[in-house]
């Protein structure tokens, strides 16, 4: 029988490496900027076209290569990074396993311009499929410049499984943005479609997360600042009051490198315990520096999941520091050691005798309606307290089976059932109107033929909003209403971008832009279906849907817009429901096309026939 196992060839080993580090343009992103760094670069320039289908291309003045290093950086495993398997455990550097450019080559058309500073010419290599097309000698600046040009161009189909431009600009900036917070000190600039999207110079931590995030990020953030023998932290934590739904503004940088850590996650979170609201998630820039022997980097291709030799120490290290941090700085209650001595009892005051308590003597008996007849003239009832106690008392008394009587023939079982009856229905009043019962300002009991129906309010109302605004968005013309006073909304550089591309999908949708400027979006008409105070929640909802990839499986922002719309405009529980709104949005959600789940998938309602209540009170 004849051998089957063979070598692969050497572009074939290289597209399979690829599937593991290069999945997007934002891995492509992640990879040259690190090369970058690696490279000394002081200033770091990233242009994309097209979401970095088109072109990827990073600029450094960074040490720049030689020729021969030039041609020697696309060959699988070639790495100026380590010697021996004993560098992997002392790592100073982004990269280290020479995979990268290879996988890269493999996949795209490259070009790279690269010249040391002591050389007069440097030289420029073209690759297309891990081929070298040419290499020359040309003129270019010191350090390196690598452009990769149409990703995926010879796998159509894993060209075809990146998401929309929209998305994988995302993925892009969220990469740039990790590698731009772990290196305040380097200059970056970003141009996408020849605009540019960031424009970030050389400055400290907190600067730097401003410039990214925004002004309004500085009053947000409280810093942290700890050192021990095994792990020193700096950074920053925003208040509690600014905490967010969603899990968005969450860095963990060690020795400079960016990781996920739902570990050391649950640390921070653990430390503003009482402090935040039921689903809410703190925002946080923390930065650790640990011995390198103490970390393994190298337990995932992406490099953003790590392994600690001291967890444990490290969790506990961390909840106390931002604990700590909360606390010093008055966000969170502390005990005050420092006590004002002006608010102490008075020394003199001491050795008083104690107040007595003013003693208060009731009269049970005292029936101030019982001398009415007898009192005729009203100036007569100005008569001295005693005589008129006593006359009240012994009237009182003698008439005090009069009222008993009343109670007479009560049955006491019939008190006690009454009671009971009135317990069990006060403590859980249900608003019935005709055929509908609305249970725990949630659900709608309502009844049908065959048995009832149990409609979730909210979930119900997203969905007949959802096809509403589906409708008026795609088949019908939107109708826009004016703001008398144009609305000015700050947003950060990377949301401005998004409602950028997304501005004539929401013009469509009945919103009126004035003006977009790099931090600010001016509105001046708003659909006529929602109001002026909701405009800056359905936008924010909007962006955190997109970023969190809810329209991938849609055919266009539209889908995603109208979801994000119902959910935010959608009646909340502990919402009281009058009958006729009941019965309005139970008439409008079986008016729907898909009455039976809401636009995110969830069931709206559960019907319970009569057998199936009859099987509950048989067992």
């Amino acid at each position: 029988m004849s051998d089957i196992i063979q070598l692969l060839p050497d572009h074939v080993a290289n597209q399979i490496a690829a599937g593991e580090v290069v999945q997007r343009p934002a891995s492509v992103v992640k990879e040259l900027l690190e090369n970058a760094i690696d490279a000394g670069a002081t200033s770091i320039t990233l242009l994309l076209k097209d979401a970095g289908k088109t072109l990827v291309q990073v600029i450094d003045n960074g040490k720049g290569m030689s020729t021969t290093d030039a041609r020697l950086c696309f060959e699988r495993h070639a790495t100026s990074k380590i010697k021996n398997a004993e560098d992997l455990f002392n790592l100073n550097t982004k990269g280290f396993r020479g995979e990268a450019l290879a996988s890269i080559a493999a996949i795209a058309h490259v070009e790279l311009k690269t010249k040391q500073e002591n050389e007069e010419l440097g030289t420029c290599i073209k690759i297309e499929g891990s081929n070298v097309v040419s290499q020359d000698v040309t003129s270019t600046p010191k350090g390196t410049s690598l452009a990769v040009k149409n990703l995926f161009y010879n796998i159509p189909a894993r060209r075809n499984f990146l998401k929309s431009d929209t998305v994988e600009t995302r993925h892009i900036i969220d990469e740039f943005q990790r590698v731009a917070l772990a290196h305040p000190n380097i200059a970056f600039v970003l141009h996408h479609n020849n605009n540019e999207v960031y424009n970030l110079k050389s400055s400290n931590l907190k600067k730097r997360i401003v410039s990214i995030f925004g002004n309004k990020t500085n009053e947000k953030l409280v810093p942290v600042d700890e050192h021990t023998d095994i792990i020193s932290i700096k950074g920053f934590v925003a208040k509690p009051e600014f905490a967010k739904k969603k899990r968005g503004e969450q860095f963990f940088f060690v020795n400079d490198r960016f990781i996920k850590s739902s570990y050391l996650n649950h640390a921070v979170n653990s430390a503003f315990e009482g402090l935040l609201e039921q689903g809410s998630h703190p925002t946080y820039f923390i930065y650790f520096e640990v011995p390198p022997n103490t970390i393994d980097i190298n337990i995932h291709p992406t490099k953003t999941e790590v392994k600690f030799d001291n967890e444990k120490a490290l969790y506990a290290i961390i909840r106390a520091t931002v604990k700590h941090s909360l606390g010093q700085y008055n966000v969170a209650p502390v005990l005050d050691f420092n006590r004002d001595a002006t608010l102490d009892t008075p020394y003199d005051f001491k050795n008083k005798p104690s107040v007595s308590t003013p003693k208060i003597i009731v009269d049970p008996t005292f029936n101030p309606f019982k001398n009415e007849t007898l009192d005729k003239n009203p100036v007569q009832t100005e008569k001295p307290r005693t005589s008129s106690t006593k006359t009240y008392q012994s009237n009182f008394k003698k008439d005090t089976g009069s009222w008993e009587s009343l109670y007479a023939n009560l049955k006491t079982e019939s008190f006690s059932s009454t009671n009971t009856q009135e317990e069990l229905f006060e403590s859980e009043k249900e608003t019935e109107t005709g055929k509908t019962f609305q249970v725990q300002k949630k659900y709608i009991l309502s009844t049908i033929k065959s048995g009832v129906v149990l409609i979730h309010q909210t979930l119900a109302h997203q969905r007949v909003l959802y096809e509403e605004y589906l409708e008026h968005i795609t088949v019908k013309e939107a109708n826009s209403q004016q703001l008398l006073f144009p609305i000015n909304i700050s947003f950060s550089t990377t949301d401005i971008e998004m409602i950028t591309g997304m501005k004539a999908d929401l013009e469509s949708a009945g919103f009126v832009f004035n003006e977009i400027t790099r931090d600010t979006v001016v509105i001046g008409g708003i659909p006529t279906s929602i109001s002026e105070s909701q405009i800056t929640l359905i936008l924010e909802q909007l962006l955190d849907d997109i970023k969190l990839e809810v329209p991938d499986a849609s055919f266009s922002h539209f889908d995603v817009m109208a979801k994000s719309f119902a959910k935010s405009l959608a009646i909340k529980t502990g919402t009281v429901l009058s009958g006729k709104e009941q019965e309005t949005l139970v008439n409008n959600l079986f008016s729907c096309k898909e009455p039976s789940v809401s636009p995110l998938g969830k069931p709206t309602f559960k019907t319970l026939t009569l057998q199936e209540i009859d099987t509950i009170f048989s067992k």
